[in-house]
């Protein structure tokens, strides 16, 4: 492949990812507004241990077979990569039936961990029959999933983002119909509504499967003609060592997939007996579902952002580890952490300013849910950190302590969830899932600290300046919400709560923008694009 071949297919991978990533997003609120708010917990109930189960059947499988075949490829020795590729398609088909089967079985003993009291909204039975409708889906999703490393590892990144872009649009689009037709058109159970909009996994996994075939069919001659050059015959390769190899490759990428799920799933096994244990066992599933679903659907949107532009450096990362080259290293660890504080430090604040205004124009009026989302913002900041750090360790080879940075950031949520919530209420779980990130990040952070025996005073300096402009920002849309109450009156409907962010969201982003660019700080963070646009402009 072309370098310009290379870098196309990398400029469609980050578009599509970008692009499913979103749409699985923004389906959400859609969805909340057919199935309510009081019904939104059961379909959360059931995607965190299919996440989980979904995370191990597949052990970060496109990564690691990516880099696997690459590294094959590079030596010339195409045949290896194709044999992994046909022994472990039976691999993964092997582990997507045993998940279903596990998840199937397990599905009463899950629920019944969940309902600790008759006064909950679902009862044991209407749990377990929403995830054994989920399990279907882990029958096809990991057997796909190494088809996609496969291709990753040719350079060719086209499959896989139109495949998962496929895959969320016929998701989506099965998930909402299903639903509307069940509650609006039918006046069904919402039981039945959210087993078609779990169900709606497995019937996008297939139709990604279809996209898979065909970008087979059409690079499967191209493939057959460098396995014709390949420099050794793959025999030299045992299967052990190639999958001692792999597991290898793919166990650290799975523990970090796996990040959210698990403090999720201490959530899930802990929050309602908590909640119970203190006389609120009648509202303890609605908490539930805003603090693990409704809120975190809002806040990874600014994650997802500040994810994407930094992980572009990652792969700077590997190559000046790999050189040796410790000023460049430095630099670019420098500007990772800048970028994420630039993105997400004024988000998670202008959440927090607008969080009664953002909640009802998303979902519902609601004070709980909007003081939820107000105390849950600031979490999206650790959710940033953690994936940058985590990325950044992997870049220098220190894969083994994320996993430890990560087991031990969960065992202070396992730890603390039951008291804080106990004490704190609702806030108890987000306070506890802040301490476990926090741990996590700073055990990163530390093994970065001492292995590339980085310093840096410009981070603490830029991170300084960013409070103030962001601090200021605040004020701007603090201003801006006083006097729109003046012409409008407060947001006691949606419409007005719309309008309240459609007006102070954009003021305080562009106060935000308008001040780092006078004083230079954008053009220092975000680099040379910004620079060339603030000459033209004159500013």
């Amino acid at each position: 492949m072309s370098s310009n071949s290379l870098m196309k297919g990398a400029a469609i991978l980050t578009i599509g990812l970008f692009l499913s990533k979103a749409l699985g997003l923004i389906y959400i609120f859609p969805f909340y507004a057919i199935i309510g708010e009081s019904n939104v917990a059961l379909y959360s109930y059931a995607y965190i241990p299919y996440s989980i189960m979904l995370t191990f059947a597949i052990s970060g499988a496109p990564n690691a077979v990516a880099k696997f075949v690459s590294k094959y490829n590079t030596l010339g020795d195409y045949d290896t990569g194709r044999r992994l590729m046909r022994s472990g398609l039976f691999v993964m088909l092997g582990t997507g039936v045993l998940s279903f089967i596990l998840l199937f079985s397990l599905a009463t003993p899950i629920a019944e961990m969940v309902i600790k009291s008759d006064e909950q909204v679902f009862s044991v039975e209407q749990i377990a029959s929403v995830i054994r409708w989920l399990s279907l889906a882990l029958l096809v999703v990991p057997f796909m999933s190494l088809w996609r490393g496969f291709f990753q590892g040719y350079g060719i990144m086209t499959p896989t983002a139109v495949s998962q872009l496929v895959e969320q649009i016929v998701r989506v689009a099965f998930l909402l119909t299903a639903s509307f037709l069940v509650m609006i058109v039918f006046s069904g159970k919402v039981e039945t509504a959210i087993s078609m909009a779990v169900f709606a996994a497995f019937v996008g996994a297939v139709a990604s499967m279809f996209v898979l075939l065909y970008y087979w069919r059409k690079y499967v001659p191209e493939f057959d003609r460098l396995r014709a050059t390949s420099v050794a015959s793959g025999e030299d390769v045992s299967m052990v060592t190639m999958y001692k190899e792999i597991l290898t490759y793919s166990i650290p990428f799975a523990f970090v997939g796996m990040a959210d799920p698990l403090f999720q799933l201490v959530d899930m096994l802990t929050f309602n007996d908590a909640m119970t244990s203190i006389g609120l066992a009648k509202v303890t599933d609605d908490y539930f579902g805003m603090i693990n679903f409704l809120t975190n659907k809002i806040v990874m949107i600014p994650v997802m952002l500040a994810s994407g532009l930094s992980m572009a450096l990652i792969p700077v990362i590997t190559r000046y580890y790999t050189q040796g080259a410790q000023t460049s290293l430095r630099y670019t660890v420098d500007k990772t952490f800048q970028i994420i504080l630039f993105v997400m430090l004024p988000a998670t604040v202008g959440i927090m300013t607008l969080s009664y205004e953002i909640y009802y124009t998303f979902y519902s009026k609601s004070e709980a849910g909007a003081t939820i989302l107000m105390h849950y913002a600031p979490i999206a900041i650790l959710f940033a950190l953690f994936a940058v750090t985590a990325a950044l360790m992997q870049g220098i080879n220190y894969q083994k302590w994320v996993v430890f940075s990560l087991l031990t950031g969960i065992f202070m949520k396992l730890a603390l969830n039951i008291p804080l919530i106990r004490i704190f209420e609702a806030d108890g779980s987000i306070i506890a899932t802040g301490i476990g990130y926090t741990t996590a990040i700073t055990i990163n952070i530390a093994v970065i600290v001492i292995v590339l025996n980085y310093r840096s005073t410009i981070v603490l300096r830029r991170a300084l300046l960013i409070a103030i402009v962001t601090a200021l920002m605040a004020a701007v849309v603090f201003i801006a919400k006083w006097l729109l109450g003046l012409v409008v009156g407060p947001p006691e409907t949606k419409w007005i709560a719309i309008l309240y962010v459609i007006v102070c969201a954009p003021l305080g982003a562009i106060a935000y923008a308008a001040i780092t660019l006078k004083i230079g700080l954008a053009q220092k963070v975000l680099g040379e694009r910004i620079t060339r646009l603030t000459n033209k402009l004159g500013l």
